[in-house]
């Protein structure tokens, strides 16, 4: 029988709590089975409250042992307990009391890995967002700020260790072998900022001097024997914090920073006030065992979530309606960090492939929902691309209507007027309004409209008149709940070239608003008038991807080849290549499934060349631009009645004619970036081996021999250039003795290293074909494969149904009923995780009719079962009705 679908909750059912909490002090008994936990709350009644009003606090799965009221011992009739609340009726109308709630709870068996869980002798917490009610009955909300004392009392011998947020007050021996450690946290925060560790685990300790002149304690906890593999963490923390100092004017406001890494963590980090928890994966590296990619992530995140100090702990959510508040602005903290560090251009160029591979597709889709949303059955399933992403294009918007001195002055103003409390999405924009004297009501529908809007771009040059005209007409899809649409205020970046690539400056404008290369679209159809314009100009629109829009701009091959060239923003010079690879490939995918046989653009050609082997530019983006559309790119771009088997055939057929043509070109790079220096994880050595390795994957497909591959692998001195070499043998001749050998050298080299074998569950889950599936089924049955861990899961499960569309999307369906086999298992003991893995068929719709009707047949089974948990269920519900 179907389970009940979860209630919805509205943001327009918003209010304050009846009661204000002033104090939380905890303290932990910690215990694998049975951890004590005691609370004592001390609250008073909201003025404007009804003084009847009973106390309700959430609760999830708990085991209720007292509760007291101002110390003394509640009677029952005043009380109503279960798993999930606690309501406490006949309380003062307006004097503070104190209630103190024991509850029990068991670390060793919560396999969802929310609230307190304890794995690989580990205690730890994971409270966002709903988290913190699986600990204690609380007012379990983001708008509930208090000050915390925890104190935590364990065995000494198995937990040395024990932390919490804020600054350490004391610890001491407890007697019986155990002892205690006291933890004060002088800032009022949220529930879901709750932190707690305690075990035995390896110390990577810094200083930080703050601008002010403070010491700060830096303090990076790992398993023993990983401490060396911390050290980039704590360089990228301590540049984190001077970026943000010099950058956003934000200074640390703790004597401690503390960050814990820990193997089974459903998310990639929580920025848990002075105590960031950590999925190790995003702390741990070193040449032998990281790639480049992992170094950039590690930056990324480590930034990300010290940045949250301020745009999330400082100042939090009201609700969790407002999650992108505080995880979009610091999405678009941490993408200016990591382009300060790095190149911008090229940082740029894969945050929009992220954007569209990813968010595109859920704004297009069953799954597609506001940056701010309106509603939602489970909060856990908003932890979308859509609010961390777009939400993040929408503050690079404000950024880039504003203009830096402008934009720095709102987020000045933010700061200082909001610093303490729980805001919305409203109270931030209103900065920026106040401001810049600007109405950003019209704006602000970007936070509010769910859908990626398409502008329709046409093009006219007078000669006589040296007039240039832009048409622009803007349109968005409906959406699920949104069927109608209204304008949105559009930034779009703009640059007019002239025939020999020079820019050409208009002598005016009319139209609309135009600044600073800015047009502004605001309303649903509109024409800009250039004059002044002495030839006719050749049109870069949305340089730098300046909105989240798709462009319908039919443009010639020679204009896009033009740009290509000759544009000053890098960015748009990818986006002229991809504008030319992308018909050709699907009129590619039209030709295989024709029976013919697959014809090329030599405009495409000559450009991807030109820009491969020009030396000026750098290394990193000659290699953005080798990596043509994915087929993922190709599928979204074809819209409808997909055949995966197809957009592979024809994609490799062009990248093969492509590796054919250059070939001599791209023996040279191999050569030229070749070094023998010692590795070293910077921007410019990490581009030279993005170049290398992109050019040894085309060298291979021209020549059809995996023996360069292999001498590849054999002479690999640090973990991007073997994985590479390997991912080449495996995805391209499967099955060969070398790849055979590859990888079985790969597995027994890297045995004991968790982070390192799921490379290798990854590369091979991710080798095409329908042979997949079987690889997968064997896997699966590995003794390495560990069904409990997050990342092992991600690694082989998530990247064979996200990233390998022809051996997921196998014609006869097999793989769906595998793999939905898989998320009703997972379902079982870590809702989150199958949540996450159910979305990969969220474009079942569209797939051609046979494998549609597969994919939906699989869907209803998971529909049908028995005891869904609210995560999945709310997936399902949408994926299957919208």
């Amino acid at each position: 029988m179907r389970t009940e679908t979860g209630q919805v909750t509205s943001l327009a059912d918003y209010r304050p709590t009846d009661f204000v909490l002033e104090r939380v002090d905890l303290t932990f008994e910690l215990d694998p089975t049975e951890t004590k936990v005691e609370a004592r709350l001390i609250f008073h009644r909201r003025e404007e409250a009804n003084p009847n009003a009973p106390l309700v606090l959430d609760g999830d799965e708990l085991v209720l042992s007292s509760v007291l009221f101002d110390q003394i011992e509640i009677d029952s009739e005043r009380y109503t307990a279960t798993p999930d609340s606690l309501t406490i009726r006949d309380l003062p109308a307006s004097e503070p009391f104190e209630i103190t709630i024991t509850t029990l709870i068991n670390p060793e068996a919560n396999t969802q890995l929310m609230g307190l869980y304890r794995s690989n002798g580990i205690y730890c917490t994971q409270c966002e967002a709903e988290g913190f009610r699986r600990i204690t009955y609380f007012p379990d909300r983001p708008d509930v700020l208090a000050v915390y004392t925890v104190n935590i009392i364990a065995d000494k011998a198995a937990n040395p260790l024990l932390l919490s947020n804020g600054n350490f007050l004391g610890g001491a021996g407890y007697g019986e072998g155990k002892h205690f450690a006291a933890w004060f946290d002088p800032h009022p925060k949220p529930s879901y900022l709750f932190a707690l560790v305690a075990g035995d685990l390896g110390l990577v300790e810094d200083t930080f001097t703050t601008v002010s002149g403070r010491e700060v304690a830096l303090k990076i906890y790992v398993e023993h024997g990983k401490e060396p593999r911390a050290t980039y963490a704590m360089d990228a923390l301590k540049r984190s914090m001077t970026w943000d100092e010099e950058t956003f004017g934000r200074e640390y406001d703790l004597d401690i920073f503390m960050i814990v890494a820990v193997s089974d963590f459903n998310m990639g980090a929580m920025e848990n006030k002075g105590l960031n928890i950590f999925n190790d994966k995003y702390v741990l590296a070193d040449p032998e065992t990281a790639t480049d990619a992992d170094y950039a992530n590690i930056e990324a995140i480590i930034a990300h979530e010290y940045f949250h100090n301020w745009t999330g702990n400082r100042i939090t959510c009201r609700d969790w309606f407002q999650l992108c508040l505080k995880e979009g602005l610091t999405v678009y903290r941490d993408h200016e960090f990591s382009a300060d560090q790095r190149s911008r251009a090229v940082k740029r160029i894969g945050e929009v492939r992220h954007l569209r591979s990813e968010q595109f597709v859920e704004d297009s889709g069953p799954l597609a929902h506001p940056v701010r949303p309106s509603q939602y059955k489970e909060i856990n399933n908003f932890y979308t691309t859509t609010v961390y992403e777009k939400g993040s294009e929408v503050t690079r918007m404000i950024a880039s209507i504003l203009g830096k001195d402008l934009f720095k002055q709102g987020m000045d103003l933010y700061f200082e007027r909001h610093d303490g409390d729980a805001a919305t999405v409203e109270d931030f924009v209103q900065c920026f309004a106040d401001v810049s004297n600007r109405n950003l009501s019209q704006f602000s529908l970007w936070y509010h409209q769910a859908g990626t809007p398409h502008v329709t771009v046409s093009c006219d040059y007078d000669t006589n008149a040296q007039t240039f005209t832009v048409k622009l007409a803007q349109t968005i899809a409906a959406t699920p709940g949104q069927p109608d649409k209204k304008p949105m205020h559009i930034p779009l970046s703009f640059a007019l070239l002239a025939n020999d690539g020079a820019m050409i400056a208009p002598a005016s404008a009319s139209g609309g608003e135009v600044s600073e290369n800015l047009l502004h679209l605001t309303e649903a159809a509109q024409s800009f008038v250039f004059h002044g314009v002495p030839e006719r100009p050749v049109l870069s629109l949305n340089r730098s991807f300046s909105a989240p829009v798709i462009l319908n701009f039919t443009q010639s091959s020679d204009d896009l080849a033009l740009i290509a060239r000759y544009e000053s923003d890098l960015f748009s010079r990818w986006q002229a290549l991809t504008d030319l690879a992308l018909p050709v490939l699907c009129e590619g995918v039209k030709q295989v499934r024709a029976a013919q046989p697959v014809l090329f653009n030599d405009a495409l050609k000559r450009s991807l060349l030109a820009i491969v082997a020009d030396d000026t530019l750098e290394p990193a983006f000659r290699a953005q631009a080798l990596a043509l559309p994915s087929e993922a790119d190709i599928a979204r771009e074809l819209g409808g009645d997909i055949d995966p088997d197809a957009i592979y055939a024809a994609r490799k057929a062009i990248i093969h004619d492509i590796a054919v043509a250059g070939l001599d070109i791209f023996k040279g790079l191999l050569a030229q970036m070749a070094t023998d220096a010692a590795y070293t994880p910077d921007a410019k050595a990490a581009g030279q081996r993005a170049l290398k390795n992109a050019a040894l994957a085309y060298v291979v497909q021209a020549e059809n021999d995996p023996l360069k591959a292999a001498e590849a692998y054999a002479k690999a001195n640090n973990m991007t250039d073997l994985s590479h070499s390997l991912s080449i043998l495996a995805h391209h001749f499967p099955g060969t003795t070398e790849t055979k050998a590859a990888l079985s050298d790969f597995e027994s080299r890297f045995a004991n290293n968790a982070l390192v074998l799921d490379k290798w569950f990854s590369i091979q889950a991710t080798i095409p074909g329908e042979d997949g599936l079987v690889r997968i089924k064997t896997l699966m049955q590995s003794p390495k494969f560990n069904a409990a861990n997050p990342n092992r899961v991600r690694a082989l499960i998530g990247s064979f149904a996200f990233a390998n569309p022809t051996g997921f999307h196998r014609a006869d369906g097999a793989s769906y009923s595998v793999v939905t086999e898989e998320i009703l298992a997972i379902d079982k003991r870590n809702p989150q995780l199958a949540a996450r893995l159910l979305t990969s068929m969220r474009t079942w719709k569209l797939l051609e009719p046979q494998r549609a009707g597969k994919a939906r047949a699989a869907l209803t089974t998971i529909a049908n079962a028995n005891d869904l948990s609210n995560d999945v269920r709310d997936i399902i519900d949408r994926i299957l009705t919208a």
